[in-house]
């Protein structure tokens, strides 16, 4: 590229993130800083107070929640570097996206990939407000690493299908409005006869049963369809078709658990900056312990090449204009980058890092202790790092069966 024409995308970008500065600073509450998930859509109940659904509003208004999907459904039309800037930009102030979710995460990009313009238009929009929440029909009691083995059934009843089965894990099922689910609609062939579609989860015949964990929450549900009416037109791509979709769906989620805008936001404040409040330093500014110096560097090494293999990666993809496993390399080595990261700022922060509540604890310090032990999870769910393995193997090195 000509030294011009980089001149040009600095300083387009430079502006771009003053925009986003400015935006910042009038619109981004205070009292928000360090709440995190919950009104991202990826937890907890859907009420939002005044501020918050301020926040959402003039996010969503923007389009920046969703910032590299097209303008025409709602979302920004930005460059993906752009998207960058909007990510580090919120994470160094503390601002949380509070467009996010399923819908955000694994549906939205899976519908605009296979969905047709109807359905687009129906279903985009909403998802780019914040308006709207997503939950995942996939595994099922003898369904889970063996996801091909699902068998919820749909019948064709001509204008609709009549849905019957269970599906469980279902995340945030009890407040969701809506469900994408692949489900079998032929029984002669494993993979071939998995279609996937879209269900109202009020609609009649839906029942959810929230599953309670030994916190007492229940993140968790099992779903159960009774003569589950679902019309034709939500029906994604073609009858068989549901096997491909799927996964694609699942790359989506892989590639969004092995860090995006998650790890992005993590590395909004430096491990070494943070270290400097914590622990001592020389008279030039530097940390005085040097296995914790050489432990900073390593990680955040790692993240820039896992960074720049996660850029390459979409490209790649988006190239190939198809499926890629590649999101199983991402997914195994994200999570693990993502935990090593929340145990060093643990050993960093010491007593300080290991608090649950109280006041002498900051919200920064309590939100990153929930983060390391949420993480814990991140190498579990959405196929562990077992069967990502396995994947990898077959997939992408092209080894055989017990080879």
């Amino acid at each position: 590229m000509p030294t011009q024409l980089k001149s040009d995308v600095h300083t387009s970008e430079d502006a771009f993130r003053t925009e986003v500065r400015q935006f910042l600073a009038t619109n981004f509450p205070d009292e928000l800083k360090g709440t995190g998930n919950m009104m991202a859509g990826l937890d907890g109940p859907t009420d939002e107070n005044p501020v918050q659904k301020k926040w959402r509003e003039a996010v969503g208004g923007r389009g920046w929640g969703t910032p590299t999907w097209p303008k025409e459904y709602g979302g920004g039309g930005l460059t993906k570097g752009q998207a960058r800037i909007i990510e580090h930009e919120f994470a160094k102030v503390g601002a949380y996206n509070p467009i996010g979710g399923m819908g955000v995460m694994m549906f939205g990009p899976t519908l605009l990939e296979y969905g047709d313009e109807r359905q687009k238009l129906e279903h985009i929009p909403p998802i780019c407000r914040g308006e709207i929440r997503w939950c995942q029909g996939y595994s099922e009691p003898n369904a889970g690493s063996d996801l091909a083995n699902l068998q919820t059934f749909a019948v064709d009843k001509g204008d609709h299908y009549l849905i019957n089965g269970q599906k469980t894990w279902t995340s945030g099922g009890q407040w969701a409005d809506k469900c994408f689910a692949i489900v079998r609609t032929d029984r002669s062939d494993k993979h071939k006869g998995i279609s996937f579609m879209l269900i109202d989860m009020d609609a009649p015949g839906v029942e959810v049963r929230p599953i309670t964990m030994i916190s007492g929450t229940s993140p968790f549900c099992e779903t159960f369809f009774t003569d589950v009416k679902v019309p034709k037109e939500n029906l994604v791509g073609k009858e068989g078709q549901g096997w491909t979709i799927g996964k694609r769906l699942l790359q989506h989620e892989r590639t969004n658990i092995s860090g995006g805008g998650r790890l992005a936001g993590m590395m909004g404040q430096s491990l070494g900056d943070i270290a400097k409040k914590y622990c001592e330093t020389g008279g030039d500014g530097a940390l005085v312990n040097k296995v914790l110096r050489d432990k900073i560097a390593d990680l955040e090494i790692r993240w820039n090449s896992f960074l720049l293999t996660a850029l390459r990666a979409v490209e790649e993809s988006k190239a190939q204009g198809g499926v890629s496993e590649i999101s199983s390399v991402l997914k195994k080595v994200g999570t693990k980058l993502a935990q090593d990261r929340s145990e060093l700022l643990i050993e960093i922060r010491g007593f300080q890092g290991l608090g649950w509540e109280g006041d002498e604890f900051g919200d920064d310090e309590l939100e990153d202790v929930r983060g390391w032990l949420f993480g814990k999870a991140a190498t579990i769910y959405g196929g562990s790092t077992e069967v990502q393995n396995n994947i990898i193997a077959k997939r992408v090195l092209g080894m055989l069966d017990h080879q």
